[in-house]
């Protein structure tokens, strides 16, 4: 039974590094795209997020090979749930006016 506490903890790990890697990926997105050094947001936002999740990877892992597995498990399911957010929260404008006009 520990070791089900420790994989399930494991698996939150990962969900949490990839909410923080792919909503902090958005965010870098949204915010670069409207700054004038976007180069800088997108290379610091890179380095900042891929070193937090290796670290955390790491650090979860604790030598387990089980245990990042499950970490990576939810990482991509962050991953998956982060897109279907982002998606579902931002219909462009310009298609959302076209849309009203095919009527």
């Amino acid at each position: 039974m520990n070791e089900t506490v420790t994989l399930v903890l494991a698996w939150v790990a990962g969900l949490l590094l990839g909410a923080m890697f792919f909503g902090g990926l958005w965010w870098t997105i949204r915010k670069g795209l409207f700054s004038k050094r976007s180069a800088l947001w997108f290379l610091g936002s890179l380095v900042l997020r891929t070193s937090i999740a290796l670290a955390g990877f790491y650090f979860v892992a604790g030598g387990h090979w089980e245990r990042l597995l499950v970490c990576v498990l939810g990482f991509v399911m962050a991953r998956l749930i982060i897109t279907w957010l982002t998606r579902a929260a931002e219909v462009p404008r310009y298609l959302a006016r076209e849309e009203s006009h095919a009527s």
